[in-house]
């Protein structure tokens, strides 16, 4: 009854000061609203930047690619070695590394010309896939299926497309059984780069398209604006040899990137003559690594602030509950002398403060969560490259907040409620 007892109490002195509560505790909602607010809008960007890996195949994916240059000494120096990545290379990655989920080779190039037969067309990309580019990008079909095994066996003379190209070349009509024409790069420039014209030589039919995936903030284009093509059918009526430009390669989690690398560079070694210079390797997750590196930054600074805010808060509950003792010192006294012990005292204010301290991080915290939506709101029409900024509440950080606060009451109100139960009854009712 002793608790139950106390928070009625509680509640009964800060209802009868409100104003004087609620400026005493402004400490303490300020301190929790703006560490709720600027959170919410951090944890809203690595958010961003989350989404935008997912949308390239999430940031547990790495790329390796031939390259024809190395950095030695602050400069670029040509890389001598005749040796090329190859569909081998993709199969024995992927039974010979442990730590990776999946690998896909890709053949791909942008701006090509592309017409349907009702006229329509489009510069787009194309990329020259297997049969695990879809469940390795975690990418849905909208329409019809993916490419197969049998495909790649085969190569056909099939594709799926991109939202963007489907949308363009066949509107709200389905494209499923049409028929495309893909310009060979050849076609329309000559060796010295100069527009001969458009000559549409390579014809294919449309078995699928893909949900739309959105634009790549950090690299500016879309996969939803190329048309994807068996590996075999690209290297056989476009590149003309069995070389592949990239891999790419998922590790079972972002943690496997590392270890998959070096899995990665120990079989490509094995397989190319000890050498493993030819190829470069850039890891999705390395840019977001920078970011969580900024994110601690701000939060320690910006815990840094709160902490500050809730330290004046706490010394303006301190000095309310002072007050509070010198003001009900005569209630004090007749408490004790009907029988109240010291330990109901000190519960009595220490609940109270503690009460006060919990009232002002409630206000807080809805404050904070109201003013992370607002940020958010306003973070989009000053970052216009992004259609919409969330605002990611965090229950973890609530708690904290919270408990902070419970905390800040119990610290500084402790010295007032043992002063107020130290105070002798016969002294507290001489008290005016």
């Amino acid at each position: 009854m002793r608790i139950v007892e106390g928070v009625s109490v509680g509640i009964s002195a800060i209802r009868g000061n409100k104003l004087r509560s609620l400026l005493t505790t402004l400490g303490i909602i300020i301190g929790v609203a703006s560490v709720l607010a600027m959170i919410a809008i951090g944890d809203g960007a690595k958010e961003i930047v989350r989404r935008d890996a997912q949308k390239l195949g999430g940031a547990n994916q790495f790329f390796v690619f031939r390259s024809s240059y190395k950095r030695v000494n602050n400069r670029w120096v040509r890389i001598r070695s005749n040796e090329y990545l190859k569909y081998e290379d993709v199969l024995a990655i992927e039974a010979e590394c442990p730590s990776v989920k999946a690998v896909t080779p890709q053949v791909w190039r942008g701006g090509i010309l592309i017409q349907a037969r009702n006229g329509n067309e489009i510069r787009a990309g194309w990329n020259g896939v297997d049969a695990t580019y879809e469940t390795a990008m975690d990418w849905n079909v909208k329409e019809g299926r993916f490419i197969t095994d049998e495909d790649v066996k085969n190569a056909s003379k099939v594709c799926v497309l991109g939202d963007e190209v489907a949308t363009a070349l066949f509107g709200d009509k389905s494209p499923l059984g049409q028929e495309i024409k893909i310009a060979r790069p050849s076609d329309y420039y000559n060796r010295w780069g100069q527009k001969e014209g458009r000559r549409y030589t390579e014809r294919f039919t449309v078995v699928g398209t893909f949900v739309p995936r959105g634009t790549s903030l950090r690299f500016g284009f879309s996969f939803d604006n190329f048309v994807f093509i068996p590996l075999s059918t690209m290297q056989e009526r476009f590149t003309g040899n069995d070389r592949i430009p990239n891999i790419t390669v998922y590790a079972h989690t972002v943690k496997d990137v590392s270890k998959a690398v070096e899995e990665v560079k120990t079989v490509i070694r094995k397989r190319h003559k000890n050498q493993d210079n030819f190829i470069r390797i850039f890891e999705m997750h390395a840019g977001m690594a920078q970011l969580e590196k900024i994110s601690k930054v701000i939060k320690i600074t910006l815990g840094s602030i709160a902490g500050f805010s809730l330290l004046v808060g706490g010394i303006g509950i301190m000095n309310m509950m002072l007050v509070a003792v010198s003001e009900r010192t005569r209630e004090i006294g007749l408490r004790k002398a009907l029988g109240a012990k010291r330990l109901d005292i000190l519960l009595q204010f220490l609940i109270e403060s503690i009460m006060m301290c919990g009232v002002g991080g409630a206000i807080g915290v809805g404050l904070g969560i109201l003013a992370g939506e607002g940020m958010a709101m306003l973070a989009v029409k000053i970052v216009k490259i992004v259609p919409e900024w969330p605002a990611v509440i965090s229950l973890q950080w609530i708690l904290i907040s919270v408990s902070f606060s419970a905390i800040i009451g119990i610290s500084f109100g402790l010295y007032p409620a043992v002063k107020a139960s130290s105070l002798s009854p016969i002294e507290a009712l001489r008290k005016d």
